[in-house]
C-alpha cells in the first residue's frame, strides 16, 4: 500500500468501556479554505460554525494546514475548539499544506493518509483516522473528491478497497462532488454502505445540490441527518455543514 502514510491499525482495547458516549455527532464541513461567500478569509468565522455545530467529531475539507505562503486554518480551528486534529494533506509542498482534517473529542489512535491523486488532476487524498469513543472504536475516513466523472469512479473504486475491516463501524465523509443521483460512483457506495438520506449543501445561499455525505456501516446506526443552516454557516463557506447522529 504505497499511497499509504501511516502506521499499521492500533490493537483494539479489550477492556470493558466504562462510558457510554452514544449518541453521537458527527459532522463534515467543506470551509473553502476558511474564505466566506463575502470573500473575506475568516478562519475565526469558520471557528464560530464548529461551537455551533457542537459534534463530537468533525470532517473538515479544503484545509490550510501552513506553508511558507499559506496559514495554518487548522491550528487556528483546533485551538478554538480544543479537540485533536488529525490531518490529510492532498497538498503537501514546503509553500503549501492544503486538503482534509478530522477534529475530534475523543482520542485519535492512528492516522492513515490514501492518495486518491488522478492523473494530473488537482491532488485529492482521505484521512483514515482510528477515534476511540471511551473504548468503542470508530474509523472515520474523511475525503474531497474530484470534479470530474471517470475521476470520482476511480477514487470511490480506491477507498472502498480500503475498507478491509469488520473490528469497528466505519464512517465515510466529506465532500464527494457528487450530483448524479445515478452515478457510478454514488451507486458504488450505496451497494456498501446502503442508501443514506442526502440533504443539499451546496451553494451555502441557497442550496442545489447534496455534494456533501456521510456513510456509515453498519447502516442501522445511522439515526438522523441535517444541515446546519444558521446565519453564520450561510456566509462562512461556500458549503453548508452536513451532521449525523449516530447510534450504538
Amino acid at each position: 500500500m504505497d499511497d499509504l502514510i501511516s502506521t499499521s491499525r492500533t490493537a483494539i482495547p479489550t477492556a470493558v468501556p466504562d462510558l457510554d458516549p452514544w449518541p453521537l455527532t458527527i459532522a463534515t464541513y467543506n470551509i473553502h479554505g476558511a474564505v466566506g461567500c463575502d470573500g473575506k478569509f475568516a478562519p475565526e468565522r469558520v471557528a464560530q460554525v464548529l461551537q455551533e455545530l457542537n459534534a463530537d467529531i468533525i470532517a473538515l475539507q479544503e484545509v490550510p494546514m501552513g506553508g511558507s505562503r499559506t496559514p495554518n486554518v487548522l491550528d487556528i480551528l483546533q485551538k478554538a475548539t480544543g479537540y485533536v486534529a488529525a490531518e490529510g494533506p492532498a497538498c503537501d509542498r514546503p509553500e503549501r499544506r492544503y486538503g482534509n482534517a478530522v477534529l475530534s473529542r475523543y482520542p485519535i489512535l492512528s492516522v492513515r493518509n490514501i492518495d486518491l491523486s488522478f492523473g494530473s488532476r488537482e491532488p485529492r487524498a482521505a484521512v483514515d483516522a482510528d477515534v476511540n469513543c471511551h473504548g468503542h472504536l470508530l474509523r472515520v475516513v474523511a475525503t474531497h473528491l474530484g470534479l470530474r466523472v471517470k475521476e470520482r469512479r476511480e477514487q470511490v473504486r480506491k477507498l472502498l478497497q480500503r475498507f478491509d475491516t469488520d473490528e469497528m463501524p466505519v464512517i465515510l465523509l466529506g465532500d464527494l462532488n457528487e450530483w448524479f443521483v445515478w452515478g457510478q460512483s454514488l451507486r458504488w457506495l450505496v451497494s456498501h454502505f446502503q442508501a443514506v438520506p442526502a440533504p443539499k449543501t451546496f451553494p451555502s445561499r441557497y442550496p442545489l445540490f447534496p455534494l456533501d455525505r456521510i456513510w456509515i456501516r453498519p447502516r442501522h446506526r445511522l439515526v438522523h441527518v441535517e444541515v446546519h443552516a444558521t446565519p453564520l454557516a450561510r456566509i462562512a463557506s461556500d458549503h453548508l455543514p452536513l451532521i449525523a447522529h449516530i447510534d450504538g
